[in-house]
């Protein structure tokens, strides 16, 4: 099972191709609940790309990859957000204003987050699957650093779970059923995302139409609008009401159709993926590069590519003093993922690309593509703080939410997973503010098994007391030695002030 270089280049050309085209025929349609009539770009574009939110964060991405590597972490990437992603609104601005106030991924993107179920992660799925070609669960671990950040433990990080698992497969499999098949795989069957994914493909396979199946989605599945569009067709149907915020199952399903009904035809699948209505400059960028993806480059028609060119516009990012390693067109991006992407496969010890042979997926197993949980190894990563040290794994359970009051004891649990096969002894101390408490004690000993042993998780409670505080955000630290090893794990405790808040 082998992907010729000249073959895989041309799908990831096509990738950013098709997200280009999708992004510009869509944006003048965005969050407007409506049946649209689109043919082709309705806009004077004069040879160039329309700027989409879809593409700038994936461009930041493979900037902070090339700068830090491919084990870049969710703390890295919340420092790229904070220092160049410009929105205030939405997910976006949630997870920024949770950053900035100190919490880590994934309490960014889940505390006081009433968009966490919505759009802005999956569309940025791509640059995990190219770099990851036939390697669905690398792509979905990479996906889920970067959804974690603005929508933690909501179905917006299960859509990118989702879509980058297929988007990888979709470089070795070009059946779309089976696509799905396999990015269903990596999230829990209940969860919205799979619901919405399922009655897409059951409205299809009973043979009904677009428009049917829109109305079956937005039965089930639909979101709240705010400021948006509703037409008086579907508010009579009452589509104008909805969970505020529950964005990205219906969308989701509104990227897939146009997938299903459109096949092989790149105009159908565009134009109906904004007919459809919704966040159509996601659905139809995602659906593009999906299309592009699978099919290549070479099988986009000239006419769609002419109106943009090939240079990329940005619009969410403050290129400041990142200018300089951001792409400026859809062939230098292409070029530097395809880099990346051969040392992702170097690292994940796979030949899945040859520079010589031909193409060569006779012996292709789909089921090999598949995860076998359900999104069980990702849960931690979404409830979580994790930090990954050489041989050790800490999570900071912070429970119901991270915050601190005054004279409450709040409840922490801190869970050590073995990364390497080695026994150790841990020694744990706590460094606390001034005037804080804890049971049971600031110092502690473990002896580390591993699990393949007969080891057990490390599981360790600890409750905090502060009589006074000052301060917004209050730090302590804890400190984990292996007695022996020069291994010094230093993991923070981020509290919110409760006594501040409503």
């Amino acid at each position: 099972m082998r992907l010729n270089e000249k073959e895989y280049r041309d799908k990831v050309l096509g990738c950013w191709i098709g997200k280009n085209i999708g992004g510009t025929i869509g944006a003048p349609f965005e969050w407007k609940r409506q049946v649209n009539n689109v043919k082709f770009y309705v806009q004077e574009l004069n040879g160039n790309p329309l700027p989409n939110d879809d593409l700038d964060i994936q461009l930041l991405w493979l900037a902070a990859m090339e700068q830090h590597g491919l084990g870049v972490t969710s703390n890295t990437l919340a420092e790229y957000w904070c220092s160049y992603v410009t929105p205030h609104w939405a997910e976006y601005g949630t997870g920024k204003i949770n950053m900035r106030s100190g919490l880590p991924p994934p309490l960014s993107g889940t505390f006081g987050n009433l968009y966490k179920h919505s759009c802005g992660a999956y569309i940025r799925s791509e640059i995990w699957a190219c770099i990851s070609p036939g390697l669905p669960h690398v792509a979905a671990k990479l996906a889920t650093k970067d959804a974690v950040l603005d929508h933690g433990d909501g179905e917006g990080t299960w859509a990118e779970i989702f879509m980058a698992s297929l988007e990888s497969a979709a470089f070795m499999e070009k059946d779309i059923f089976k696509l799905i098949d396999i990015g269903l795989s990596y999230i829990p069957k209940d969860c919205g995302v799979a619901k919405a994914v399922n009655t897409t493909l059951k409205c299809f396979k009973s043979k009904k139409t677009w428009l049917q199946t829109r109305d079956e989605v937005l039965k089930h599945h639909r979101g709240g609008l705010t400021f948006c569009h509703t037409s008086d067709e579907d508010r009579k149907k009452g589509y104008d009401e909805g969970v505020l915020g529950y964005d990205v199952p219906s969308n989701i399903a509104f990227t897939l159709a146009p997938l299903l009904y459109g096949g092989k035809d790149f105009a159908k699948v565009q134009c109906m993926a904004v007919n459809l209505g919704e966040d159509t400059d996601c659905t139809a960028a995602t659906a593009g590069s999906i299309w592009g993806i699978i099919h290549g480059a070479k099988a986009i028609p000239q006419k769609w590519i002419d109106p943009i060119g090939r240079s990329i516009a940005t619009i969410v990012l403050d290129l400041g003093d990142i200018g300089w390693a951001i792409p400026k067109d859809v062939d230098n991006l292409t070029e530097r993922t395809v880099n990346l992407a051969k040392q992702n496969l170097l690292m994940n010890r796979s030949d899945m690309i040859s520079s010589t042979e031909a193409t060569d997926l006779s012996d292709l197993n789909i089921a090999s593509l598949k995860s076998k949980t359900n999104g069980k190894e990702f849960i931690d990563r979404l409830k979580m703080p994790a930090y990954d040290f050489d041989l050790f794994t800490v999570f900071v359970d912070y429970g119901d939410e991270p915050v601190i009051k005054p004279g409450i004891p709040k409840k922490v649990t801190v869970k050590i997973a073995h990364t390497r096969s080695m026994q150790a002894n841990l020694s744990l101390h706590w460094y606390l503010p001034e005037g804080w408490t804890m049971t049971p004690s600031v110092d502690g000993y473990a002896l580390g098994v591993q699990p393949h042993l007969g080891g057990r998780p490390l599981s360790f409670d600890f409750e905090f007391s502060a009589g006074k505080l000052s301060k917004a955000m209050n730090r302590a630290v804890l400190e984990i030695t292996v007695e022996g090893r020069p291994t010094v794990m230093l993991v923070p405790l981020t509290l919110l002030n409760g006594s501040m808040m409503g």
